[in-house]
């Protein structure tokens, strides 16, 4: 128990203060490769738009925050060792989203929300009850939070500005990822969550994205 709570102290300072290293290319960057000299150009923002990019990036980078801190809660309560893998792998593939939305933030010129220890503490609670009511409820809660995201994700792409194709490419990548996060735990026998419980954590989703697009 001591070594679980060494490590997993370890992991969310890692999380919210390490700058983390994708284990895949960043989307962005892919993107400006393919751009030609003439199409660079076009993509220049302006301050106005460079600070509504880099708020929504910044949302996006707290919800890969809680991605951490929820996976790797659901992997310390589940006692059944194949999902506990499935959750780990989960955590490493959300990593990659976490230093992806970082990297785009520092390109903007904006921060990482101030509230990244509440943010994961809160999380990684929920996590933990998820777990408590066993392994299915725990898959459901993963299904229900990334259909949240990819709604959320969808309207981050209607909001940034067209020209900024290096923050819509990090986007649609994540959403590809979240879609499959979903399907990959329904097929692990996940079940669906209550309505009330669906609109409390649509709740919880708007007060917090509503927060650290401002903090």
């Amino acid at each position: 128990m001591i070594e679980k709570a060494i490590l997993g102290f370890d992991e969310a300072l890692k999380t919210i203060y390490g700058h983390q290293h994708s284990r895949t290319a960043y989307p962005g960057q892919q993107v400006k490769k393919t751009q030609s000299a003439q199409e660079i150009g076009k993509t220049i923002l302006n301050e106005d738009e460079k600070k509504l990019a880099a708020a929504l990036m910044r949302v996006n980078h707290v919800g890969e925050v809680c991605a951490q801190a929820l996976y790797n809660a659901q992997a310390y309560a589940t006692k059944d060792m194949a999902l506990q893998k499935h959750f780990k792998e989960a955590a490493k593939e959300e990593g990659d989203h976490l230093a992806w939305t970082r990297q785009r933030i520092e390109e903007l010129g904006g921060r990482t929300s101030l509230l990244n220890p509440l943010w994961y503490a809160g999380a990684f609670g929920l996590g933990l009850v998820a777990g408590r009511f066993g392994d299915k409820v725990s898959l459901g809660f993963v299904v229900e939070t990334e259909k949240q995201v990819e709604a959320h994700l969808d309207e981050h792409l209607n909001r940034l500005p067209a020209q900024d194709v290096a923050s819509r490419a990090v986007v649609e990548q994540m959403k590809q990822d979240e879609i499959r996060h979903a399907k990959e735990a329904q097929l692990k026998g996940a079940i669906e969550l209550p309505l009330p419980v669906k609109g409390l954590m649509k709740v919880a989703a708007k007060v917090m994205t509503t927060v650290a697009h401002q903090i």
